[in-house]
């Protein structure tokens, strides 16, 4: 069967010759590497540790007060499904069709609403 293309063998190139590195700069870079990566590797998880090591329970630290008394912060730090789970419970019309910066300015006048009612 005739090729319809010319097969063309091509000479490879000669391969370079590689020189390997001095023994001294091999172990440099791997001492850089040691200090570089694994020690601030080994000082973040002696902090981690520390901080675990005082709670019982969840890993993550403590929330402050302002956490809880500012319901800017708290509506920044729920998913979508929660937001929508508080508007279910403070029956806001409308929520499921809102996209999250939608659902948050709308539960922020529900919560400031509420709470011009209380005082």
């Amino acid at each position: 069967m005739p090729h319809l293309f010319p097969i063309t063998r091509v000479d490879p190139k000669p391969q370079r010759q590689l020189h390997p590195l001095p023994r001294g700069l091999v172990e440099l870079y791997g001492l850089l590497a040691v200090l570089f990566v694994l020690v601030p590797e080994w000082m973040a998880d002696g902090a981690l540790a520390g901080l675990r090591a005082g709670r019982d329970g969840s890993d993550l630290p403590m929330t402050t007060s302002a956490w809880q008394r500012i319901p800017e912060l708290r509506l920044a730090s729920m998913n979508l499904m929660e937001l929508r789970d508080l508007a279910r419970a403070l029956r806001l019309w409308g929520y499921s069709s809102l996209n999250r910066e939608q659902l948050t300015v709308s539960l922020l006048r529900k919560i400031q609403a509420r709470r011009g009612k209380a005082l």
